[in-house]
């Protein structure tokens, strides 16, 4: 073999490097080889792609140099390769090495599958795994590892149990690689089986393996198994507390995230940057500003304020409390701008109705960074929230034209419901018979809401059929098509409707809607008379009552799922969950306070309008966070402008 050296000067290395170095020239003297792996490393490290060819040693040379420093020379710039995710060098040194007979030698073999599975060229992984007739346990993690971050992640539980099957016991390496695939597959059968062996081989309290376990049951959506094996560990890290309060976070519990995490401090341990991401987000989610604020301050005070993945959860978590103005000041604030961190604003904008200052941010996105689809599930929806159609349509487009991003359930979803509000119920009937995934629950929703705009019940049919199979025991949608039934005056199919809810055993969804006072959380529901302060509330609700009658409201009861008298169905809209969360915050709030109500169900109607007109009466801005977006009312106007 001809050797061509590299005649590029190296970079300096780093310090790890650089001490390696120095113990090899300390050598060098007593063994030349070593001083010469200096040399190919190096380049290696400095260029990935580096040409083994031109640097490693001829065949002639080798021939010369014992078998067990061969063996080392040739494990350590595997090593060098694996440090820089380096397969092209990789490849080369394995082509070399089979051609000197040490291809399938147990230490070189290892770091090769090891190698291939670090740059997720799986197939050479395992291919040469197959071959290798000693197979260790750190040989069968490493390739179990590869498939449970890669996929296809039924590979990763295969290997599992093949490794069973050859004898092995599985380690506190084995375990948490394992279930990370059955939590990417939601594989709760999977998990728990592999939980048993777990608890055989004694390895539960490990806070790897716990960590792995607790995630799992959280992504199966079982947050009681998470816990039993959370109260198990003893001496918890931070990384098993952050799986605990992400695995409440993930179920819609955020109530207990934010309390996991205030008990997690009590404890002495200090969060760290996940902690923090994770327990923002759930006070997004249930738009728990003082909570959010909170720690806002605390990751302040603990010197994240310069921290990127934690400034954009804040940014986040205002826009979904809807402090839009607060959360851009945070977004502007950014040393450095990732595609998520544009997406949080963008998405934020959409969410309050802010159509076109979410497409100005976009613009200026484009010159930034390159969007992702999760940028245009928010372009996508800023459009649809704002009635702009040939916009959408443009969007939509030039997603799949020029950025080449296959559209999803999710772009779906905005476009049925921009070109169903719109009125074009055909063309998005069409689209969803087109769409190259299978249409969800969201996509036949927006159908269904959109039919109940235009009353459309041929369409509206057809897509309550469609939303059966995928939830049958859905109450909401069988009360929209009762209503459009009740608007188009077919008596008959509200009876039927009606008939087949009480055969199912479905019923309807119990509406709840609280405010926050006074840093105290107040719920209600629908016509509930059990609040300490109920007269007053009521009180308070007859005479708005009389005030918007002198206004001209006129209660519409189309809505009400009842077969009951005129008055009482007025009575009965006039005594929604939102309703009484607002009057109890005008009772309790100095004049001109903002309210800020959220519902877990869709506004209704009525109340839209009520509210529209009370914003107007009190002079009072009055924001409503419902199951799909974000109402400001003031001055008698919503910012949905009556299109949502």
């Amino acid at each position: 073999m001809v050797i061509i050296h590299v005649k590029t000067k190296p970079k300096r290395s780093n310090h790890f490097h650089s001490s390696f170095t120095s113990l090899l020239n300390y050598q060098k003297n007593k063994n030349p080889f070593l001083s010469h792996y200096n040399y190919h490393s190096h380049a290696i490290q400095q260029n990935p792609n580096t040409d083994p060819r031109t640097t490693l040693l001829s065949s002639s040379k080798v021939s010369n140099i014992p078998t067990h420093q061969i063996q080392s020379y040739y494990g350590s710039l595997l090593q060098s390769c694996i440090a820089q995710k380096a397969v092209s060098p990789g490849k080369q040194i394995h082509a070399l090495i089979s051609q000197m007979g040490f291809g399938f030698h147990p230490v070189l073999a290892t770091k090769l599958v090891h190698l291939y599975s670090a740059c997720d060229c799986l197939h050479n992984a395992h291919q040469l795994f197959d071959r290798i007739p000693q197979r260790n346990l750190f040989l069968w993690n490493v390739l179990i590892r590869g498939y449970a971050w890669n996929g296809p992640y039924e590979v990763a539980i295969e290997l599992y149990y093949r490794l069973l099957e050859f004898g092995l016991v599985p380690d506190n390496f084995t375990f948490p690689f394992a279930l990370k695939a059955c939590s990417a597959l939601s594989a709760i059968e999977q998990g728990r089986r592999i939980h048993e062996d777990v608890i055989r081989n004694k390895w539960e309290t490990d806070v790897f393996v716990g960590a792995a376990l607790i995630d799992m049951y959280a992504k199966c959506s079982c947050v009681v198994n998470a816990r039993q094996v959370f109260d198990k560990i003893l001496e918890r890290d931070v990384v098993v507390w952050n799986s605990m309060i992400a695995a409440y976070g993930q179920n819609g519990q955020a109530d207990e995230s934010i309390e996991l995490c205030r008990e997690m401090i009590l404890m002495g341990l200090k969060p760290s940057e996940a902690t923090l991401v994770t327990v923002i987000s759930a006070s997004a989610d249930i738009a728990a500003l003082p909570q959010g604020r909170e720690l806002h301050g605390f990751s302040w005070r603990h010197r994240f304020e310069l921290n990127v993945k934690v400034k954009t959860a804040l940014v986040d978590m205002y826009a979904k409390c809807g402090l839009v103005k607060v959360a851009r000041n945070l977004f502007e604030q950014l040393r450095e701008k990732r595609v998520v961190s544009w997406n949080a604003m963008i998405t934020g904008y959409a969410m309050h109705g802010h159509s076109t200052k979410a497409l100005d941010l976009f613009e200026k996105m484009k010159d930034e960074v390159q969007p992702d689809h999760i940028t245009f599930v928010g372009v996508l929806s800023a459009c649809s929230r704002g009635g702009l159609f040939d916009e959408g349509r443009m969007f939509f487009e030039s997603m799949v034209r020029d950025y080449h991003i296959d559209p999803s359930v999710q772009h779906y979803t905005c476009m049925v419901d921009l070109l169903g509000h719109s009125g074009q119920l055909d063309e998005a009937c069409d689209l969803i018979m087109q769409m190259r995934v299978k249409p969800d629950p969201g996509v036949w929703g927006a159908l269904l809401n959109s039919c109940k705009l235009h009353g459309h019940v041929k369409l509206a049919e057809l897509a309550l059929e469609k939303l059966i199979d995928l939830e049958p025991h859905d109450a909401g949608n069988y009360v929209i098509l009762s209503n459009i039934y009740a608007r188009a005056g077919n008596w008959e199919g509200v009876a039927k409707l009606r008939k087949l809810m009480i055969d199912r055993g479905i019923k309807k969804s119990i509406a709840c809607s609280w405010i926050e006072v006074k840093n105290k959380v107040h719920a209600f529901l629908s016509g509930d008379a059990s609040h300490p302060n109920c007269d007053e509330i009521y009180a308070k609700l007859k005479w708005l009552e009389g005030r918007m009658k002198e206004a001209g409201y006129v209660p519409g009861t189309e809505s009400v799922f009842h077969d009951v008298e005129n008055d009482e169905k007025a009575n009965m809209i006039c005594c929604h969950s939102e309703r009484l969360a607002i009057a109890f915050g005008l009772i309790n709030t100095p004049d001109g306070t903002r309210l800020l109500i959220t519902k877990n169900l869709k506004i209704c109607d009525d109340c839209h309008i009520a509210i529209k007109c009370i914003s107007k009466i009190t002079e009072r801005e009055i924001t409503v966070r419902d199951v799909n977006r974000y109402h400001h009312f003031k001055d008698g106007i919503c910012s949905c402008g009556d299109y949502w």
